[in-house]
């Protein structure tokens, strides 16, 4: 009944850092710098959670199509009880996370099923 609770306050935050993030989306987002945020995500480890790529581990799927950055800034910075370890300002700072962000804006879709010859032959 615990992890209940804290799956459900988690979700409540995400539903409230997502409120938040679509309010201020318009918001104009830093450049960042895509080839120095690549270097920090695997300086910093956040591939041994989210992925080489971003698309999910044991953390969340952040790429492609990353939620907005505010919310990828606060969840970074307060993140729900789900096992993620708060990063502070001196830890990871702001201009890293726009970095990282710029980088996750960069990974691409991955290929449709129908495209992955390997898929096809199970069919």
């Amino acid at each position: 009944m615990k992890k209940l609770g804290f799956a459900l306050s988690g979700l409540a935050g995400l539903i409230l850092v997502g409120s938040l993030a679509l309010a201020q989306q318009k918001a104009a987002e830093p450049a960042g710098n895509a080839e120095n945020g690549k270097k920090l995500w695997f300086a910093d480890n956040c591939y041994s959670c989210h992925g080489f790529d971003g698309h999910g581990g044991a953390g969340v799927k952040l790429a492609p199509k990353p939620i907005a950055f505010v919310a990828f800034v606060a969840i970074v910075r307060h993140p729900p009880a789900s096992g993620m370890p708060t990063f502070s300002a001196k830890y990871v700072p702001d201009s890293a996370l726009a970095d990282m962000y710029a980088y996750l804006k960069t990974i691409p879709d991955p290929p449709a099923v129908k495209d992955v010859p390997l898929l096809n032959e199970l069919k």
